[in-house]
């Protein structure tokens, strides 16, 4: 087997941004696993809205960066695997069976988000001369 094949050199890209999406949830929500309790008895969390706007403002950077490079395809496959992998990894301890719930909805909202942000790159890129 080579590694040097289109097939695989195809998939890299893909491969790299679900690293790159699993590492950036471990950085940004994977450290913080309690509900937060207001004084009211109400609870909220576990994550904060900064934790999840900074993932996704991370996570911005190398889609544009793929999908100028032409690699809109691995942009959306690659950062949807990861985010839906570290979902399930973080979240399948739920005795109540729900985290599935959750774990279908982060794969359902990246991939449309993916899919846009890449989509407005990549005609970006063919309208404004970018380097390769």
């Amino acid at each position: 087997m080579r590694l040097d094949k289109p097939e695989f050199r195809a998939a890299i890209p893909a491969c790299v941004l679900a690293g790159v999406s699993v590492a950036a949830w471990a950085a940004w929500l994977g450290w913080d696993q309690r509900y937060d309790v207001r004084p009211d008895g109400s609870t909220s969390g576990p994550y904060a809205v900064w934790q999840v706007v900074g993932l996704v403002l991370t996570l911005l950077v190398p889609v544009c960066w793929a999908a100028a490079r032409g690699h809109s395809t691995a942009a959306v496959g690659g950062t949807t695997a990861g985010l839906t992998l570290a979902a399930w990894v973080d979240w399948s301890d739920d005795a109540s069976g729900l985290f599935m719930v959750g774990v279908v909805l982060v794969m359902a909202g990246t991939f449309v988000t993916t899919a846009v942000v890449s989509a407005v790159t990549d005609t970006l890129r063919r309208d404004l001369p970018l380097p390769r």
